[in-house]
């Protein structure tokens, strides 16, 4: 697919409606690790800024079939990107109290750009995840505060699992339960990382037994909490008050809590202890972990059939997470 360039001329329009005539657009610059949607960050003439997302085919990185599946909102775990899912996100978290960037604007005319966009305040500080490399003894303050964050998600419960602008529309998920859809994902993927890589097809018919089995041991629910869904210290910016920011926010849902934590243990490390929740099913756990760790094989493998540009990172994660799933079987 071709991708556009975006110039200040081609955002002008978008800064005029957004923040005002008073202010002059005068530059232009994509930012690094948007997968799904277009992150760029404007400047004024008064050394004033300003993000804006475009969701967009041509700032899409993800294969066509990605593509195509993503107004299936029914599907928990399709793919995340679009300004629906934005908005539902952005008006939740906000009603909980838990701090996004603010929306200047959010525009789906097409009269100031040939897409979907969004125009957000631009946080000052730098993202949890630079802040836990440079000092990592000096980050208890916004873990904490995430921690609270993740405790009020938690505790809000909806009517059934699923993204939040489905849900809110009176719309149900496919599958009948959280861990039958992780079920079925986790055997898709596992298909698809065997196709891929030797190690994996190996031992796909032990790892089919393990995932099936350890979803057997899983109790029923019908309880589900807010999750974000994908909740990196990337994710995660800290403003100047040490108030964590959430953003990449799309794939919100209700849905089980403990795949937010299987995801939160393993991008967050040693840190995870300040976010540990003591009232999480350990089988559950178990289970999502192996999940993940397949999603996240499979995942990244699939984006690098296209034309991403940070290679070496997503094979990276890729490389890891094959680690970590065939360290399931020792």
């Amino acid at each position: 697919m071709a991708r556009r360039v975006v110039t200040r001329d081609h955002l002008a329009g978008v800064a005029r409606a957004a923040l005002g005539a008073e202010h002059r657009l005068t530059g232009v610059s994509r930012l690094r690790g948007g997968s799904k949607k277009g992150v760029y960050r404007l400047t004024f003439d008064d050394d004033s800024t300003a993000i804006v997302y475009i969701w967009d085919d041509a700032e899409n990185y993800w294969p066509p079939a990605q593509l195509d599946e993503a107004e299936n909102h029914a599907n928990p775990f399709s793919h995340a990107s679009g300004i629906d899912l934005f908005e539902a996100a952005h008006r939740r978290l906000d009603a909980l109290g838990i701090r996004t960037p603010r929306i200047h604007l959010a525009d789906r005319s097409r009269s100031h750009y040939p897409a979907d966009i969004a125009v957000v305040e631009d946080v000052p500080g730098a993202t949890l995840e630079a802040l836990l490399h440079q000092d990592p003894h000096g980050v208890k303050v916004p873990l904490s505060r995430l921690a609270d964050a993740l405790g009020a998600m938690r505790r809000h419960r909806g009517p059934g699992f699923g993204k939040v602008a489905l849900i809110d529309n009176g719309g149900i998920s496919q599958g009948h339960s959280c861990e039958q859809v992780v079920l079925d994902r986790a055997l898709d993927d596992l298909a698809e990382a065997a196709s891929r890589d030797i190690r994996i097809a190996g031992v796909r018919d032990r790892l089919e037994d393990m995932v099936r089995g350890l979803a057997a041991a899983v109790r029923p629910r019908s309880e589900y909490g807010l999750i974000h869904g994908e909740l990196g210290p990337d994710h995660v910016l800290v403003d100047r008050h040490g108030h964590p920011v959430l953003i990449d926010i799309e794939g919100l849902m209700f849905f089980d809590v403990e795949w937010e934590h299987a995801f939160l243990r393993l991008r967050f490390g040693e840190h995870y202890r300040w976010l540990h929740a003591s009232d999480l099913d350990e089988q559950r756990l178990t289970f999502y972990t192996l999940a993940m760790h397949l999603s996240l094989v499979a995942g990244p493998l699939r984006l690098l059939d296209g034309d991403f540009p940070d290679r070496d990172a997503m094979m990276g994660i890729a490389e890891h997470n094959l680690q970590q799933t065939l360290a399931f079987l020792r």
